[in-house]
């Protein structure tokens, strides 16, 4: 699936398990620019073989933002354990240049529409406690926050040790709207 904006050519697209490789190269690409921010290092990464690629590939849908040729951002959506009806959205990546542009808007948005189409309900976004820019983001998406804590994997200076679950419901939750709703709807409802 391939979605575009009019952002200067930026598409975002579901990479399948044979295009392997474009997700390693801006996964080690994300690894080499954030190594705090992630549960891997790229030490570790660069040494898994095509399998181990695969059977990533296989675990979340990979989204791919690109402008051009090149890769410029990725975020990954896969089963939230614990909910049959949620995903969970990690992953999240842009690249330097690219941020503050709305590439990460867009990769979040797919990333819901993505979760919506096989069946979500909720997605949930697990992020540090102590990071505002994040939870900040998160909340002018729509995401709410819940009480839901858990220790980081890991442990940042500047974030702290703990993370909070942010969710965006999917579809009406308590009959308050979502704020993203009809951006988000898997098909087209009546004209």
């Amino acid at each position: 699936m391939v979605y575009q904006w009019a952002m200067a050519g930026t598409t975002v697209r579901v990479l399948d398990e044979g295009e392997w490789e474009e997700y390693r190269a801006i996964r080690l690409a994300a690894l080499q620019d954030a190594p705090d921010a992630f549960a891997s290092t790229y030490a570790e990464e660069l040494q898994m073989d095509e399998a181990a690629w695969r059977a990533a590939m296989l675990r979340a849908r990979r989204l791919v933002a690109s402008r051009g040729e090149g890769a410029i951002g990725v975020v990954s959506v896969g089963p939230f354990a614990g909910e049959k009806e949620a995903s969970d959205l990690f992953g999240l990546w842009v690249a330097p240049q690219m941020r503050n542009t709305g590439v990460a808007w867009r990769l979040v948005e797919a990333g819901a529409k993505q979760a919506l189409q096989e069946g979500s309900t909720r997605l949930y976004y697990w992020v540090s406690t102590e990071n505002g820019r994040a939870i900040a983001f998160a909340t002018n998406f729509g995401f709410r926050v819940t009480s839901q804590r858990r220790t980081a994997r890991v442990s940042h200076s500047e974030f702290g040790d703990q993370e909070i679950a942010l969710v965006l419901p999917l579809a009406s939750d308590s009959g308050v709207p979502n704020p993203t709703g009809p951006r988000l709807r898997a098909k087209p409802g009546p004209r």
